[in-house]
């Protein structure tokens, strides 16, 4: 019998956090679920700390890997091939569901059929603690919205898998690394699809205080490409292109006013 939610889970050289993070999915309230993890080429013991978990749990964990380091979009269409569920859940390798996740997040899902897509809070954690919630965007988002950025945290969410599987999973080119979930969110959006977020904490994000060494402009501009195709893909007014100078000016911020804006962010400043 097929589970009704189906995990997919990319995993990268987090051989340190992977324990964590697959057990937070085991001790979950709601245990219909297969997990199903992908190796993006990791370079550490990644693929054998979950192949001890996929030995422990053979009838729940479905554990492949890529021949090379392919990044996030091919490496989550991996694994949309072995779904079977009713139900895809993100999940990243390095952080924590909180145990009622999965059955919050399923009955919205259940009792509002015109949902495709439901996320949740994060709060931010690091080795230190907890240190800060993001507010996601409003609870129920318009696509007007995407112009200004992702309208739900990607980890976190929950998808109806016909909905994945009418927008061909996510888009793999190199122009959306990072922006891959926006993307997803567009083409759902796109279609009449309706989301949810939940004000709720449910998940946990593993961060850092200095997230801005992270960030490469590459990456910004591959968000001014993403306002872009929002603009188009919407055919929203014109006028609205000005959005794409925006993630070019984070980009070209010096790190400490980055990380200022960053930690004021995480403090809870909602997004649009």
């Amino acid at each position: 019998m097929s589970a009704e939610i189906s995990v997919i889970m990319g995993i990268y050289n987090c051989a340190a956090t992977l324990p964590e993070a697959i057990d937070s999915i085991i001790n979950q309230t709601y245990k219909n679920w297969e997990l199903i993890m992908c190796d993006d080429g990791s370079s550490d013991d990644t693929y054998a700390v979950a192949g001890e978990y996929q030995k422990k749990y053979p009838a729940k964990i479905i554990l492949i890997r890529n021949e090379r380091n392919r990044g996030l979009n091919y490496t989550l269409n991996h694994c949309l091939k072995y779904a079977t569920g009713k139900y895809i859940a993100r999940m990243d390798g390095d952080d924590i569901s909180l145990p009622n996740r999965f059955e919050v997040e399923r009955n919205v899902l259940e009792n509002e059929p015109e949902i495709a897509v439901v996320s949740t809070t994060m709060i931010h954690f690091d080795e230190e603690g907890d240190f800060s919630g993001y507010i996601t965007c409003t609870e129920y988002p318009v696509k007007e919205s995407l112009v200004h950025g992702p309208v739900h945290c990607h980890a976190p969410c929950i998808i109806r898998t016909e909905v994945m599987q009418t927008v061909g999973g996510y888009t793999e080119d190199k122009n959306l690394l990072r922006v891959e979930d926006w993307h997803l969110w567009l083409k759902i959006y796109a279609l009449g699809h309706q989301g949810k977020n939940l004000s709720e904490p449910l998940y946990k994000m593993r961060d850092d205080r200095n997230a801005a060494e992270r960030r490469r402009f590459r990456y910004r501009l591959n968000e001014a490409r993403m306002v872009k195709t929002v603009i188009k893909t919407l055919r929203l007014p014109k006028w609205k292109y000005v959005f794409m100078l925006r993630p070019i000016i984070v980009g070209l911020l010096p790190k400490t006013i980055y990380s200022y804006l960053h930690r004021k962010k995480l403090k809870g400043v909602p997004t649009q």
